[in-house]
């Protein structure tokens, strides 16, 4: 299978030279989303709450363009300018990753595209049946 790029408009436009995701054979590589809200192409100015939420609806979005979902996520990396944000982001994380959570890093950075203070990536695969045969 080639590489497919990913796109729905009920999700961010990249504001760079990059996919919102790219689907290789089974699996989707999701680009890094800030909290941007979909209609106005402008960050959320909510609390990191917010924000957490807001990112994760569209990386579920996103994923569902490509034919997956949360449930199907394997790996993410949360980018976040201040580590003193990581309890309430964790606790708004796990609500959409309770029953399997995938593997995960944590860092903090130093600055964020869009002044964003958080960003998160995601890897999922795809459940196909040829998937379903092979389990």
């Amino acid at each position: 299978m080639e590489k497919e790029t990913i796109s729905t408009k009920d999700a961010p436009q990249a504001i760079g030279p990059y996919s919102q995701a790219v689907r290789f054979n089974n699996l989707i590589f999701v680009s890094g989303q800030i909290p941007i809200e979909p209609e106005t192409g402008k960050i959320l100015k909510g609390n990191i709450k917010e924000q957490t939420r807001l990112i994760l609806k569209n990386l579920s979005t996103i994923l569902a363009a490509g034919g997956s979902s949360l449930d199907n996520v394997l790996r993410t990396t949360i980018f976040l300018t201040d580590l003193e944000n990581y309890p309430v982001v964790n606790k708004t994380y796990a609500q959409y990753f309770n029953d399997f959570p995938p593997a995960r890093s944590t860092v903090q950075v130093a600055k964020l595209p869009m002044d964003a203070q958080i960003e998160i990536d995601a890897i999922a695969c795809i459940n196909t049946e040829e998937n379903l045969l092979d389990a």
